[in-house]
This record gives C-alpha cells, structure tokens and sequence, in this order.
C-alpha cells in the first residue's frame, strides 16, 4: 500500500517545478494541431511534460505515466501517474491567468484504481491546492497554506457555476443548448478556461458547482480527489463515477440539484 501523503508531496514538488518553468512564457510559439485547429499543444506542453516525467521516474522507477501529450508507460509497481502538464493552454497561449499543472496519482489495488493524491499549481493565480486521499485538501498562497472546504449547503438559484466547452463545434451547440437553459435557474456562471482550475475553486468555495463534458482523465483526476476531500461530490450525470462524458462537481446539497436540472 502506498503512502498519500508522501506521494502528494512529491507532487507538489514536482507540480511547482513545472508551474515555474512555464511561467517564464516564450516569446514566439510552436503550435501542434491536436483534435481540431482549435485543440492544440505548444512546445511548452510538450517541454513542460517531458520535465515532469523524468522527475517522476528519477524518484520513483517502477511507476506508470499517463500523459496528456502522450508520455505513457505501463506501471509495474500499481502506481500511476496521470499528468495534464499543461491545462489551459490557450489562457496560456493568449497570456491570460488560470493554466495551471495538475498531477494526479492513481493506485491499483486488487484491480481497482483510485486516485490518492494530487496537486494543482497555478502560477499566475499564485495558487497552490493539493491533497491525499483521507486527509483534507488544501490551499496555498503566498506561503500561506489553509485546509479548504467546498460550499454547502447552496441552492442552485444562488449558485456560481462554473463550466466550459468542447474544441468540437458540434458539441458547443449541444452544449450551448443546455447552457440556455440552466442560466436562468444559477446565479450566473463562470468559464475559466482550465478545468483543474475550475473544480479546485469549487473545493476552496469560490465557486459553488462546475459541470463540463468531454473531459479527460488528466483533466480532472486532481481537481477531483482536491475536491472530494474539501467535501465536494463528484460525479458523472447519473451520479456514477466520473468520465468522459460528464464531470460535475459541487457541495452534496447542491450536486444533487445539479444532477436533476442536467438531465430533465
């Protein structure tokens, strides 16, 4: 059985290292087309997770790596890093705040994977958030470090929701559909633009709920369990674990309002 804490920290020292490195952006960018003209990679992406893989493995060998930009490799120790080296990319591109690092560790025991740690570092918000599975999550600024819990209860006609949209133009009018329709029954809602991000704000309470579709397991496998452990539910659409197709992430109050006004 592996040690959350130990890993958590190995991965906020990792995390910081990586964050640092991309804040010093380049002044011309590489752009590598991903799923569609307006899903791409930079040099940064790629420079940033190949940092992080070697850090990891420098530590800790036997480990599995599953990359947004492709760094995989089986694991034959049961641990599992899953790594979004740089999540918001084009906030990054366009040198707005909020991209961030997110690594996350997930543990296999007994054929069950389960994430056990994480961290979410965002420089240009000089935000820090991590956690281990059992033992709270937390936030530091400023070297400022405070155990952070989720909004609850809220009720979904004051609730700040945050959320986001697909590279795909098909999927935004589907998603701008159900938009449409859930903007009268919020407060208002919120798009960052970085999906760790977005659910770590949910855990710390600055924002009350976040919904998205069409995630990946980096995008949310940190933010996740840093939310879970200040409280949060977080689900799929009917409340079955996270996937591809929905992440939602709120209070226990709320998410269950949530849950019901996504799938009327």
């Amino acid at each position: 059985m592996s040690d959350p804490v130990a890993l958590q920290d190995l991965a906020v020292s990792i995390a910081l290292q990586a964050g640092d490195f991309l804040a010093d952006r380049p002044s011309n960018f590489e752009l590598n087309e991903k799923s569609s003209i307006n899903d791409f990679a930079t040099q940064m992406d790629l420079a940033s997770e190949k940092m992080i893989v070697e850090a990891i493995l420098k530590a800790r060998p036997d480990d599995g790596i599953l990359g947004e930009e492709g760094a995989n490799r089986q694991s034959q120790s049961g641990v599992t890093w899953v790594i979004d080296p740089l999540d918001g990319t084009v906030n990054y591109f366009y040198g707005l705040p909020g991209w961030n690092v997110s690594i996350a560790v997930k543990e296999n025991r007994d054929g069950i994977e389960n994430v056990i740690a994480g961290a979410v570092y965002s420089p240009t918000t000089q935000s820090l958030w991590f956690a281990a599975r059992g033992n709270g999550a937390f936030w530091r600024s400023r070297e400022k470090t405070i155990r952070i819990h989720c909004n609850n209860p809220i009720e979904i006609n004051r609730a700040l929701v945050g959320t986001g949209f697909a590279y795909d133009v098909e999927k935004r009018k589907s998603q701008a559909t159900v938009i449409n329709s859930l903007i009268p029954q919020f407060r208002d809602i919120r798009r960052m633009g970085a999906a760790a991000t977005d659910l770590c704000c949910v855990a710390m309470g600055a924002l009350d709920a976040y919904f998205e579709s069409g995630l990946n397991e980096w995008d949310y496998a940190a933010g996740g369990l840093i939310c879970e452990e200040a409280g949060a539910r977080v689900t799929g659409l009917h409340g079955e674990p996270t996937s591809k197709a929905m992440t939602i992430a709120a209070g226990p109050h709320l998410h269950a309002q949530l849950l019901a006004a996504l799938t009327i």
